[in-house]
This record gives structure tokens, sequence and C-alpha cells, in this order.
């Protein structure tokens, strides 16, 4: 269902670890109903604000996250978002607003927004606990909602982003055009290790593929 490609650049080694043939006894479903249909991981509770499960993912140096999500259920109220924690060195044991340390990238609409863009907009957090998160960047996606047609939230999106975990630096690749990338940066200090990563998703139902 799910894989990283892990790039060591030290060693010019490529590892790959497909967490998606992973059976659902190896996840932690911390909040939510998560389910594990044939090839895909489904998000089912359209009232949850923090559905959450965690992946064991070893996480260090060049990184290369690649999946699909697909749009379900929800969303009627104008409100909803899906995201991933990388480089989570702990996960939170349930429901939790933060995620021990990790990064959280997050895809957001909410059309009445408060301390972020309304709209269409995307988040970089800083988990620096179970229960604090400081925003790093709040991006205006609103160009784009246009795209948010019955035709389009039934199709299959590819998700393919590189990180490097030395210096922080983020590709993420446009699903429409694989030759163009948003860049940015995470903003740490120190190189970023972790031991999990985690999907999210807040008032929607959504599958998680390869």
């Amino acid at each position: 269902m799910k894989r990283i490609i892990l790039t060591l650049v030290v060693l010019s080694l490529i590892s790959i670890v497909p967490l998606f043939s992973l059976s659902a006894t190896d996840l932690n479903f911390a909040d939510g109903n998560w389910a594990v249909i044939g090839d895909r991981l489904y998000q089912s509770n359209l009232k949850s604000g923090m559905a959450r499960v965690d992946i064991p993912a070893p996480q260090a140096g060049m990184m290369v996250y690649e999946f699909n999500v697909r749009y379900e259920d929800g969303a009627e109220d104008t409100h909803a978002g899906f995201g991933i924690h990388l480089f989570v060195d702990k996960p939170a044991k349930g429901k939790a607003w933060g995620n021990g340390k990790s990064y959280l990238l997050w895809l957001n609409y909410d059309e009445n927004a408060k301390g972020i863009t309304k709209g269409l907009s995307a988040q970089i957090y800083k988990s620096l606990s179970n229960s604090k998160m400081d925003l790093i960047a709040d991006i205006d996606l609103n160009q784009y909602a246009y795209l948010l047609t019955e035709d389009v939230l039934d199709m299959v999106i590819p998700v393919k982003m590189v990180v490097n975990g030395f210096n922080g630096d983020v590709k993420i690749y446009d699903p429409t055009d694989a030759t163009y990338v948003y860049k940015f940066n995470l903003g740490n200090k120190e190189p970023l290790t972790g031991q999990f990563i985690s999907l999210r998703t807040n008032s929607m139902g959504i599958s998680f593929g390869m």
C-alpha cells in the first residue's frame, strides 16, 4: 500500500521500504476509523478532526516519499484537510494535536479558517510535542481552488516529495506536471531523523495507496 524510498547519499545506497504491504497489525491507529481494504488504506470517520495512523519507517538523510490519495467522502461543511507527519521520533499514543517531534505537511480547505489562509491552503508545522506545534509557513493555494470539481475529486492523485534531512530542503512534485516542483525549507538546525511517518486527516473520508 505504501513505500518510502530511502536514499542514503553518503553511501549512495537506495533502500525500498514497502510500507503499504504491511498488515493492519503493523500500523498504529491513533484516532479515526482506519481500515486496510485491498491495496488501499481508508479513513472513514467524517467527524474526527485529528484522525491519525502511524507507520514504522526509519528516516535519515535524503528521503523520497511516494504515494497517492483519493477523496472518499465528507467536506460538505467546507472544511477538510489531510497531511503527513515526517521524521516522527515517538508518535502520540492516541488523539493529539502534535505528534512527538516531527514536521507536518498539511493541505487544508476551510472557508472560515482562523489564523491561516481562508479557502484552499497548505501549512508546514513543526511539532515540538504531542500538544504543541509551531506554524512555520502558511501558503495560499486559492488560485488552484477551481480544480476542486467532482471529476477531480474522483481521481487518484499522485504525491511525490523529496526531503533532504540534512539541510531541510523539500521538493513537492506537481501532480499535474512531474517536471514542476514546489520548493521550501523546514528550517531545521540539525540533521533530521525519525522512526515513523504518520498520515493524518481532518473531517473527511480519504484513502491512501501506492
